[in-house]
C-alpha cells in the first residue's frame, strides 16, 4: 500500500485537479450521453420525442463525429493560446447547449444543442488529456492514464445513476442537471495551474489556416501513427453501439426483471417500477462497464505495465467483441450483465492504451497536437458507428418496424394509419386484440424477427479490426 502511495505522490497537483474536471464533464456528458438513444426514440406517448432510427443515428453520428473531429483545433489553439482560456470557453459552451437540449423538441431544434454540446467537448478533450500527459512521466504513465481513465468511468457511472432518478421526474431534469454539472468546472478552473508550453512571440497570437494545414501535414506524414488511427477507427465502430444501439435494444427487448427480483438492495437502488413491473433501466445497466472499470482499471494497468501497448489493445478488441455477441442470445438481463463486465475488461485493456501509445510517439513540443489526432479514429468510429446503428436498427433490430410488418403479415385490424401511429400506443392495440401480455408479444416479434442478429455483425467489426491490428504489430512495429 506504501508503494501505491508513493507512486501517487509523485503526480503533481494540476494532475489531481485535471481528472477532477474530466470527473465533472463526463459526468455530464454520460448523463445525458447515456440516455439519449431512448429519449430520441421512444414514442411521444411515453414521454420521447418519437424520432426514427435513422434520425437518431444521423444526429449522433454528426454531433458526436464533430466531438472528436474538433479537437484537431482545439489542441492547436490550446498550445496557442493556453489551456485555462480554452478550458474556460469550453464550460461555458457545453453548459448552454445542455440546458438548450432539454427545452427543445423538434429535431432541428435538439440536433443544433446537441451540437454545441459536441463544440464545447471538442475543445475540452485535447487540453485535459494534453494536461495529464504532461503531469506524467515515461515511468508513471501508464499508471496515469490508468487513474485518468478510472476517474473517467467514475463520472461516466454517476452520470447515468443521477439521469435515470430525474427521468422519472421530467426528462428537462436530465439536462438541466448536465449544465448544471458543468458549472462546477468553471470553480475549478482557480485550481488549475497552467502546464508548461512553448513560448509564443505574444505579437505572433492569431492563428492561421496555413499554419493548421501545416501542423496536420505534419502529423499525417506520420506513416505509422496514421495507420493506427485508421484500423482503430473500427474498434470504434464496434464500441460506441454500448451508447447508440444497447439502450434502444434494452428498452425493447430485453426483459431485465430479473435482475430486479435478484435482490431487494439492486432493487431499491438501481431499479424502478414501470407499468407495475420492476426494471432496471438501460442507463443503470450501462453504468456496470464503469462500475467494473472504477473497481479493476488501477489493478489492470499495473498488470499491463510490461506489455507493449499495441500488444494489449488487440486482446482488448477480441474481449470486447465476444462480450458483445453475448447479448445475441437471450432477452434475460442477466446473460446481458455477463456480456457487458467481460466488455468491460476488454476495454480496461485497449482505450487508455491507445491515449498511452500516441503519448509515447507524440513529440513533446507537440502533445496536444498529436492527442487532438488521437480523436480521429473517435470521429470515424462515432460517425459511421451512428449511422450504422441507425441503418442497422431499422431494419435488423426495430420492434415498431416488426410490429407493423406483423399486423400486415397476419392482417390484424388495428386504429389509425400504421404510418404514422404512436408505436408504443400500436403495440398496446395490439396486445389487447389478441389477449397478450407485452411480454408475451415481445417473444413472438423476437423469435419471428431474431433482433438480436445485430450484434453478430457488431463483433465481425471487432474481430476485423484485431486482426488488422495484429498484421500492424507484425509488420511496421516489429520493423
Amino acid at each position: 500500500m506504501s508503494g501505491i502511495t508513493g507512486t501517487f505522490k509523485k503526480f503533481p497537483r494540476t494532475f489531481w485537479v485535471a481528472n477532477t474536471l474530466e470527473l465533472f464533464e463526463r459526468w455530464a456528458y454520460y448523463g445525458m450521453f447515456a440516455l439519449i438513444s431512448v429519449y430520441l426514440t421512444d414514442p411521444v406517448s411515453v414521454g420521447g420525442l418519437g424520432f426514427t432510427q435513422g434520425q437518431r443515428g444521423v444526429m449522433q453520428a454528426v454531433a458526436t463525429g464533430m466531438l472528436y473531429l474538433l479537437p484537431i483545433l482545439g489542441g492547436a489553439i490550446a498550445d496557442r493560446f493556453g489551456y485555462r482560456k480554452v478550458l474556460l470557453g469550453a464550460f461555458v459552451t457545453l453548459a448552454a447547449g445542455y440546458f438548450a437540449m432539454g427545452q427543445t423538441s423538434t429535431y432541428g431544434t435538439v440536433f443544433i444543442a446537441f451540437l454545441f454540446v459536441a463544440l464545447g467537448g471538442a475543445f475540452f478533450k485535447p487540453v485535459i488529456v494534453a494536461s495529464v500527459s504532461k503531469t506524467t512521466t515515461k515511468d508513471t504513465d501508464t499508471l496515469g492514464f490508468g487513474i485518468f481513465y478510472m476517474i473517467v468511468n467514475i463520472g461516466g457511472f454517476i452520470g447515468p445513476f443521477v439521469a435515470s432518478k430525474l427521468r422519472d421526474i421530467s426528462w428537462t431534469y436530465v439536462f438541466t442537471m448536465s449544465a448544471v454539472v458543468i458549472l462546477f468546472n468553471i470553480i475549478l478552473l482557480l485550481f488549475y495551474k497552467e502546464p508548461k508550453r512553448e513560448k509564443r512571440d505574444p505579437e505572433k497570437l492569431s492563428i492561421s489556416l496555413q499554419k493548421i494545414l501545416s501542423n496536420t501535414l505534419t502529423v499525417l506524414k506520420d506513416f505509422k501513427f496514421v495507420i493506427f488511427l485508421l484500423i482503430i477507427t473500427g474498434m470504434w465502430m464496434m464500441y460506441m453501439q454500448l451508447f447508440f444501439t444497447l439502450p434502444v435494444y434494452i428498452t425493447e427487448w430485453v426483459d431485465t426483471s430479473d435482475l430486479f427480483n435478484s435482490s431487494s438492495i439492486i432493487a431499491a437502488i438501481f431499479g424502478t417500477i414501470d407499468n407495475g413491473k420492476g426494471i432496471i433501466r438501460p442507463e443503470m445497466i450501462l453504468n456496470i462497464p464503469a462500475l467494473t472499470i472504477i473497481i479493476f482499471q488501477v489493478f489492470m494497468s499495473n498488470r499491463l505495465n510490461n506489455i507493449h501497448p499495441v500488444k494489449s489493445i488487440i486482446v482488448g478488441i477480441i474481449v470486447i467483441a465476444i462480450g458483445f455477441s453475448i447479448f445475441t442470445y437471450s432477452t434475460w438481463g442477466k446473460y446481458l450483465v455477463v456480456g457487458i463486465v467481460i466488455l468491460a475488461f476488454g476495454e480496461m485493456a485497449s482505450s487508455p492504451r491507445i491515449q498511452e501509445y500516441i503519448s509515447r510517439i507524440a513529440p513533446k513540443d507537440k502533445i496536444a497536437l498529436y492527442m487532438g489526432y488521437s480523436f480521429l479514429p473517435l470521429a470515424g468510429g462515432n460517425i459511421f458507428g451512428g449511422l450504422l446503428s441507425g441503418s442497422l436498427y431499422g431494419s435488423l433490430s426495430d420492434k415498431y418496424g416488426f410490429l407493423k410488418d406483423y399486423i400486415l403479415t397476419n392482417e390484424i385490424a388495428v386504429n389509425g394509419d400504421l404510418a404514422t401511429i404512436d408505436g408504443a400506443l400500436l403495440f398496446t392495440q395490439v396486445q389487447t386484440q389478441l389477449g397478450l401480455t407485452s411480454e408475451e408479444l415481445t417473444q413472438i416479434l423476437y423469435t419471428q424477427y431474431n433482433p438480436g442478429v445485430i450484434w453478430l455483425m457488431f463483433a465481425a467489426i471487432g474481430a476485423t479490426t484485431s486482426i488488422l491490428l495484429l498484421i500492424y504489430n507484425l509488420t511496421l512495429i516489429k520493423k
